[in-house]
């Protein structure tokens, strides 16, 4: 988690409004209530109505209508964004939205923990054809070299398939099934692999809200309101929780998964796919306001996209070069670059799969590829700029100061 020092420090730079990463209780410092788990596989149709699984997290509820949810932002201060009542230990979810257009405007899907791991989407709406990847462990943005910039779908409706699979062994972004960035406990930095329960959060906000200058770079400018409203729109949601139990709870203070406990159930770091899965009723035409104070999460700083390399940046002034086959692969750091010249490094794109119960759909990419040479690139990665400014996960609320 940030320092109090360091918020301040940043607060500063772009007062009057800022994001900062936040858990209403953290199981590392002291002991919290069990989550409720999922424990199970779901799907949610948004076209059909509200589900009762969730809750409004922050600003005003989506709309809901044969479409789908309507995360609409239509002025100043508007953040739609809806949280999930259970959490998942490991799992997967399949999600089929369109993200809103319009400079400043920034849609996300998050996974979020208690003790701030974090696994995010999030595009910028001034980017087409880009989407953001990025993770988190245990609240810790010291370091800003985990997010990675690639292609989009290019379905032409707009709306593409968005799955993620997290086991013990891998994270896995999707598009379309298309396996894009591949991470791992080995390639993910130091005690930075994702690996405690988290909830589902989905939002969209205006970053480049003009009260917020210390994100609108990294938004692409300033919202332009007259271009308005701006809709994420969410057709439908499956779930499958790769553990089983009524609750997941922490067992001392390490935040690892082997630590963790599950009530009536047990933590399984590994699942598969099942032949179907339960669809939730829905709840009618709107989602029921959360009792309890909004959760606000991290955000990397504002970035530049910068070709990168697939293995993960260090101190030195080496540059990396290589080649990729592929646009859309596996990206799986396997080398780092240090003092003086990067090193050698090899990456593959493919799909892993394993047996278990309680996943929503296959993971299985149409096609993969490989790359080989000297710290292979394999798309753009996302070169952050500390302390120029702090931007919210696009589910979450401006915090004004």
């Amino acid at each position: 988690m940030r320092s109090t020092q360091y918020l301040t420090a940043v607060a500063a730079l772009v007062a009057p409004t800022l994001a900062q990463t936040f858990t209403s209780c953290n199981p590392l410092e002291k002991a919290c209530p069990a989550n409720p788990a999922l424990g199970k596989s779901v799907a949610y149709n948004f076209a059909s109505g509200a589900p009762s699984d969730f809750t409004v997290a922050a600003g005003k509820a989506p709309v809901f209508s044969s479409d789908g949810a309507h995360f609409t932002i239509a002025k100043d201060g508007d953040a739609p964004t809806v949280s999930s009542n259970w959490y998942m230990m490991f799992g997967h979810y399949k999600i089929v939205m369109k993200p809103a257009p319009g400079a400043g405007i920034v849609s996300s899907l998050v996974l979020l923990s208690d003790d701030l791991d974090e696994v995010d989407w999030e595009w910028v709406g001034s980017q087409g054809g880009k989407v953001q990847t990025n993770y988190f462990g245990k609240g810790n943005t010291t370091v800003y070299d985990r997010g990675l910039t690639l292609s989009d779908g290019t379905k032409s409706d707009g709306f593409n398939t968005y799955e993620l699979d997290w086991t013990a062994e891998h994270v896995q972004w999707i598009i379309n099934g298309n396996v894009v960035r591949t991470l791992t406990p080995a390639t993910a930095d130091y005690n930075q692999y994702p690996q405690s329960p988290m909830q589902l959060k989905i939002g969209n906000w205006p970053a480049g809200d003009s009260s917020n200058a210390g994100t609108s770079q990294w938004a692409g400018g300033n919202v332009q309101w007259s271009q308005g409203p701006f809709d994420m729109i969410v057709k439908s949601v499956e779930v499958s929780d790769y553990s089983t139990g009524k609750s997941y709870s922490y067992s001392g203070t390490s935040g690892t998964w082997e630590s963790i406990k599950s009530d009536g159930g047990a933590i399984s770091g590994s699942g598969s796919a099942p032949s179907s899965v339960t669809t939730a009723s829905a709840s009618g035409t709107t989602i029921a306001a959360s009792s309890t104070a909004i959760a606000i999460t991290n955000q990397p700083l504002p970035i530049t996209t910068v070709s990168a390399p697939t293995g993960q940046l260090g101190s030195g002034s080496g540059s990396p070069t290589g080649s990729t086959s592929s646009t859309l692969v596996t990206t799986t750091p396997s080398a780092t670059s240090g003092s003086g010249s990067g090193s050698s490094g090899s990456g593959s794109g493919g799909s892993g799969s394993g047996s278990g119960s309680n996943a929503t759909v296959a993971v299985t990419p149409t096609s993969s590829s490989s790359s080989s040479g000297s710290n292979p690139s394999t798309g753009a990665g996302i070169q952050l700029k500390p302390l120029a400014g702090l931007a919210a996960v696009g589910l979450l609320a401006v915090v004004a100061l």
